[in-house]
């Protein structure tokens, strides 16, 4: 589990140990990691199950990535899933984020998913069997005000999924990408201290989920090779509206698409001119309170 001294990645990390599996949590943060080995570690369900720490980053250097995961598979075994939760955000206005900003959130939340994927890919392909996890979100579905720097990377990464499920699929190799909601993490704590209001106001449109609960639905969907995966019934939606050309699991889930497509789409445009008119209704004030400034 990359990023997994925290949030969800700290949940996900949890609820595989407690069905059994032992467990390699990657993140850069060394004294974290080994707070989370000992939390992680109160959930075993035998004597034989290890938490192994390996503090790097995940974004900066392939080479770096693909030695630490070799010395893993030698302690541990070969990966049988690999979940990519390593992940940052940035808020504001698309003129008001640094530009390197927009390159930072690139390296971690795409390329940090992409340097792990590579580096157990081929042994999964040659033992035919694995299981690998994107963690996009739900802004990586649909693009909010305020998200111009982190919603690109999350939609990147459905597109690498995609592309790589269509190439691991013959070897019984199954790609999952999850699209948590705001979820209670201390990610999301940071990232509310500098939301602009807009962001804000569009976001207390749905609640907030619990790490706990994102993490045993994704850990749930990656054991059953779903392609997606959503909590909720607004990311059930978002799911069924964003199908487009994604993989089906079932012929089943296929079905439900079509037939839920249109009835959604107008539950969508509701969604959309009610988040347009937040946004109008700020402008408005700033410009009024803007002026008002002026004139004293």
């Amino acid at each position: 589990v990359t990023g997994g001294s925290s949030g969800i990645g700290k949940c996900i990390a949890i609820e595989c140990y407690k069905q059994g599996a032992f467990i390699t949590l990657i993140a850069r943060d060394e004294n974290k990691l080994l707070q989370t080995k000992k939390e992680i570690e109160k959930y075993s369900v035998n004597d034989k199950q290890v938490v192994l720490c390996i503090s790097v980053d995940v974004s900066k250097d392939y080479e770096q990535v693909e030695n630490v995961l070799k010395q893993a598979q030698e302690k541990l075994g070969p990966v049988d899933m690999l979940v990519n939760c390593a992940g940052t955000s940035v808020t504001g206005k698309f003129e008001d984020i640094e530009v390197n900003s927009f390159e930072r959130l690139m390296a971690v939340n795409y390329l940090g998913s992409v340097y792990p994927s590579r580096a157990v890919i081929a042994t999964m392909k040659e033992r035919r069997m694995g299981r690998i996890v994107f963690v996009s979100s739900q802004a990586g579905q649909l693009g909010l005000f305020g998200y111009t720097a982190y919603s690109p990377t999350k939609f990147a990464l459905r597109g690498l999924a995609e592309a790589l499920q269509m190439e691991v699929k013959p070897y019984n190799v199954y790609v999952t990408v999850a699209y948590p909601p705001d979820t209670d993490t201390p990610g999301f704590a940071e990232e509310s201290k500098t939301k602009p209001l807009e962001t804000k106001l569009i976001s207390e449109t749905s609640s907030v989920c619990q790490a706990e609960q994102v993490a045993r639905v994704i850990v749930k969907d990656a054991i059953q090779g779903n392609f997606n995966s959503s909590v909720g019934s607004d990311g059930y939606m978002l799911s069924i509206l964003t199908s487009g050309m994604s993989p089906v699991t079932s012929i089943t889930e296929g079905l439900q698409q079509v037939v839920c497509m249109g009835v959604f789409r107008i539950i969508g445009l509701f969604y959309l001119g009610s988040f347009d008119s937040i946004v109008r209704r700020c402008m408005m004030q700033r410009e009024k309170s803007e002026s008002a400034d002026k004139t004293e």
